[in-house]
C-alpha cells in the first residue's frame, strides 16, 4: 500500500504502517551516521542536549556527496543501518519516530522499535542521485568538523521509502525470505 506521511512522524502514523508499505515522506528529517551517533551518545552520557529533539523525528543514515552546481545536496543514498545499532535503542527511548537506512537491524533495535511504536524504513541503495532530487534544502546543524558525517537538517518532499520493520515488529526482510 502507498502512503504519504508528513514528518516529524506522529505515533499514530507509525502505528498504522505495515512492513512492505511504500511511503512518501514530506517535511524535515535529519542525517546522522556512525561518528555523529557516537557524539550524540557521548553528549547524553555528559547530560548534554542533542543537536535536535528526537520526539517524532526521523534520522536518515546518510552522508551525502558534495552538491553539484545548482543542487541542494549531492548523491544522498542510504548507508548500512546496523552500524548505528549500538546507539539506536536509547534514541528510540528518547522518542525517535523512525530511521531510514538499508540492511538488517539487531534484535535490540527491533525490540526498541516495538517498545516505542516506531518504524524502520529502507531507502533504495544505489539510487542516491535520484533520492537527492527529493531533498528541497540541506543545512548542517551539528558536528560540522565531521564533514559528510555532520548532522544535517533536510527538508524533503515525497521522499520514497519502504517500511522494513513496523511498530509491531513485522520485518519485511524475514517475510520475503519465508516467501
Amino acid at each position: 500500500m502507498e502512503k504519504v506521511i508528513q514528518v516529524p512522524i506522529k505515533r499514530e502514523d507509525a502505528e498504522n504502517l505495515q512492513a512492505g508499505d511504500y511511503v512518501y515522506l514530506t517535511g524535515v528529517i535529519y542525517t546522522a551516521r556512525d561518528a555523529a551517533h557516537k557524539r550524540m551518545q557521548e553528549a547524553l552520557e555528559r547530560s548534554e542536549s542533542l543537536p535536535f529533539d528526537m520526539k517524532g523525528n526521523v534520522i536518515y543514515y546518510m552522508g551525502p556527496s558534495p552538491a553539484r552546481e545548482g543542487r541542494q545536496i549531492g548523491s544522498a543514498g542510504p548507508t548500512t543501518a546496523s552500524r548505528m545499532d549500538p546507539y539506536t535503542p536509547r534514541l528510540l527511548d528518547l522518542g525517535l519516530g523512525a530511521m531510514i537506512g538499508k540492511g538488517k537491524r539487531s534484535q535490540a533495535v527491533i525490540d526498541a522499535i516495538v517498545r516505542n511504536k516506531a518504524v524502520y524504513f529502507a531507502a533504495v541503495g544505489g539510487a542516491g542521485a535520484l533520492l537527492s532530487k527529493q531533498i528541497v534544502s540541506s543545512e548542517v546543524i551539528a558536528y560540522d568538523d565531521l564533514g559528510t558525517e555532520a548532522v544535517r537538517k533536510l527538508e524533503v518532499k515525497d521522499f520514497p521509502v519502504i517500511v522494513v520493520i513496523d511498530s509491531q515488529g513485522n520485518n519485511l526482510y524475514e517475510m520475503v525470505m519465508k516467501g
